[in-house]
């Protein structure tokens, strides 16, 4: 399953239908330019950008954050609401390991079905609570299963989010195995520089694959930031793939 697909128009990026591959949204089309949200960064640095969806258990939490210490990786976890309010201690110990913290939305949901009211109401939400755990405010948002359209990155900018997709997908949440995971991400065809790479915790395979894939990754030349050393904040524009690059 390709992560972004994209069509290009005289007029710009055009859209016409939505993408499903079971419950994970991967593409939502509609027929209008429109906002996109950053796949991928433009840059001359060989390095990656691991991230992590956090909203389903956190047995496996303890097992990846040894694994990026001792990889000596800083990734990205993008938390549910929920998932804070039921484990906030892990929360902060993702945070004081010096990894990125991402807003997921409150509860969950597929944002393009929301009205812009609750849009704000799900991101405010994961944002106040991750206020309060950690006394900071988070500035990068991916939308729950990959889900957006215009008004989920408008509503998201305007809240003063940056907008976080992937190039990427592990495919872990579906349980491959360690081995398909680690082959899938290092043989991927959007592997390269400034990629950023889907996984999830929560999951039987990631924690297995974790090590293997940064050490075979590291083998083909990658250093590792987390998304918020990759992207650009000023003076850049999204291509129609996705890809975040410099005026």
């Amino acid at each position: 399953m390709v992560g972004c697909i994209l069509f290009l128009g005289a007029a710009g990026v055009f859209w016409n239908a939505k993408t499903v591959f079971n419950e994970n949204v991967y593409v939502w089309k509609e027929e209008q330019e429109r906002k996109l949200p950053i796949y991928c960064v433009d840059t001359k640095n060989k390095v990656l950008a691991l991230t992590f969806d956090v909203a389903w258990g956190n047995e496996d939490m303890e097992e990846i954050l040894k694994i990026l210490k001792k990889e000596k990786v800083e990734g990205t976890f993008f938390f549910s609401g929920e998932w804070m309010e039921k484990y906030p201690e892990d929360v902060k110990k993702v945070s004081d390991a010096g990894h990125d913290i991402g807003n997921h939305g409150d509860h969950h949901k597929y944002m393009t079905k929301l009205s812009k009211e609750d849009q704000i109401t799900e991101i405010r939400g994961a944002g106040d609570k991750a206020k309060a755990l950690l006394g900071s405010s988070m500035e990068l948002f991916r939308p729950p299963y990959g889900d957006y359209d215009s008004q989920v990155v408008e509503t998201a900018e305007e809240m003063g989010y940056y907008v976080i997709q992937w190039s990427v997908d592990s495919l872990d949440w579906m349980e491959p195995g360690a081995d398909a995971v680690i082959e899938k991400v290092c043989g991927h065809k959007n592997l390269k520089s400034g990629a950023i790479i889907l996984l999830h915790t929560g999951t039987l395979c990631t924690r297995e694959a974790l090590g293997p894939m940064i050490r075979k990754l590291k083998e083909q030349g990658y250093g590792f930031v987390p998304v918020s050393d990759l992207i650009y904040r000023k003076n850049y524009r999204i291509r129609p793939d996705g890809t975040q690059v410099r005026n």
